[in-house]
């Protein structure tokens, strides 16, 4: 019977995919490449087929990319069905219809999530909405940008010093435009790499001639007598003067659509099993509605079985295959999703790579390089076993500790390979902040082992 449905479902079912974007493209792809021949529609809430948003605090700011041009690359034809420019706006899971901000509705047989995330915008609408204030996820976003930075700004003001911040940064400085960051924490990249990593990162921005304003938080925008802004006042009683605004403050997962519908979506994400079946708000998985890419919260069997929100571009492509394989499969051919997670950035001629997840390391040790040089490789440990490594211009390491993260390598690392410097002997705390204490620019969000809004205490057997 199972078998019958599913031959069906491959002839002449039809699937939707809310989210006309990477992972949504890379599933539509997958799906045709495994066989599936039936009705397949893509809905989008921007205008633009699906496209690559890493250049866009990049390459586009430098003017090496145009901001409108980025389109993925096609593998091949998906032969859907696009819906692109109208978000939806509902789901109803007994019907199996997702709404749409037209008033049209869209029956699936089998749907897939891939609605990603959003910028999070400046709090106080008002100032937001101050000519200057701009915000960076969309095309239409870095084209804006661009356009202000060419225009010679007397000084950017970058509100966050996560990866997209630091980047925007690196690009003003590159530019010769001056810039002031401020950041609520300690350091830049602080949630994303501790502190011993963050304070190599501060470095760096003071070097390229960055105003790095660590420790303080914005409270407020201010405009002049025509709504453009003109300063803005930090919570250490100083003020900056600025005629640009770039706000950096992290991302919002796009499930809001969902409220209502029994899923079990919220602000941390959409909750998922490892083979992207989503549950609903009872904490049961669903049969027919899969999750992927930057709104998938789902458990990694590497990583403590975390659920896991992780907004990375490898993470997108790889989670959308496992998703579209396990929708047009039997239950024994299903595939669980076991990437390790890892991300790349570029900022002030420095390459930054990691593999794993960071944010859960409790010490960490560096094993090639040096700190001092900036050339280095820190590899994190938790409860004794290596669970993420970081490289600055030093990525032919990684590959090696990716091995060590997925066997479960012990922590502190000995290896005849580890560098023999002062730095390199023993770990010392990887300083990443209390995480009930907001910062910007976490890539991965440890979003406990629930997945509904019930905590549960969970011991995993040594």
């Amino acid at each position: 019977m199972v078998t019958d449905y599913l031959d069906w479902l491959r002839r002449e079912g039809r699937i939707v995919i809310v989210g006309a974007s990477l992972a949504g493209l890379r599933a539509a792809e997958t799906l045709r490449a495994e066989g599936f021949a039936g009705s397949l529609t893509m809905i989008g809430d921007e205008p633009n087929e699906p496209y690559d948003r890493p250049p866009l605090s990049k390459a586009v700011l430098l003017g090496k990319a145009d901001a409108l041009h980025t389109e993925l690359p096609r593998r091949r034809e998906v032969d859907a069905k696009w819906r692109l420019g109208v978000p939806a706006t509902g789901l109803d899971m007994t019907e199996k219809r997702v709404r749409l901000a037209d008033g049209d509705q869209v029956e699936y047989d089998r749907l897939l999530i891939a609605t990603g995330v959003r910028a999070r915008p400046w709090p106080k609408e008002s100032e937001a909405q101050l000519d200057g204030v701009i915000l960076l996820r969309t095309g239409g976003d870095a084209a804006a940008l661009y356009r202000r930075l060419k225009a010679g700004p007397r000084r950017v003001l970058v509100i966050g010093a996560g990866f997209a911040g630091s980047e925007v940064a690196s690009a003003c400085r590159e530019m010769g435009l001056a810039v002031t960051v401020a950041e609520r924490a300690g350091a830049p990249l602080v949630g994303a790499l501790g502190g011993v990593i963050g304070s190599v990162s501060a470095e760096l921005y003071r070097e390229n001639g960055v105003d790095l304003r660590t420790g303080v938080m914005v409270t407020g925008l201010e405009g002049d007598s025509v709504g453009r802004v003109k300063a803005a006042h930090l919570s250490d009683g100083s003020a900056v003067e600025t005629d640009l605004v770039v706000v950096s403050l992290g991302s919002v997962r796009n499930t809001e659509w969902l409220s209502g519908s029994g899923l079990g979506a919220g602000p941390r994400g959409i909750a998922c099993d490892a083979g992207c079946r989503a549950f609903d708000f009872r904490g049961i998985v669903t049969d027919d509605i899969f999750v992927a890419g930057d709104v998938a919260r789902s458990p990694h069997a590497l990583f403590g079985y975390q659920f896991l929100s992780l907004e990375h571009w490898g993470n997108a492509v790889a989670q959308a295959e496992i998703a579209a394989h396990n929708m047009i499969s039997s239950s024994s051919d299903r595939r669980p999703h076991l990437w390790v997670p890892a991300f790349w950035s570029s900022q002030f001629r420095v390459n930054i790579k990691s593999v794993g997840v960071p944010p859960m390391g409790e010490q960490i040790m560096i094993t090639q390089g040096s700190l001092a040089e900036r050339r280095f490789v820190g590899v994190y440990g938790y409860q004794g076993r290596v669970i993420a490594a970081v490289s600055f211009d030093n990525t032919r390491w990684l590959e090696f500790y990716q091995r060590q993260i997925e066997v479960g390598a012990p922590f502190p690392v000995e290896y005849p390979t580890v560098d023999r410097r002062p730095e390199g002997r023993r770990p010392v705390p990887a300083d990443f902040p209390d995480p009930s204490l907001p910062t910007h620019g976490p890539t991965v969000t440890l979003s406990g082992y629930s997945p509904t809004d019930r905590q549960l205490v969970f011991v995993p057997a040594h």
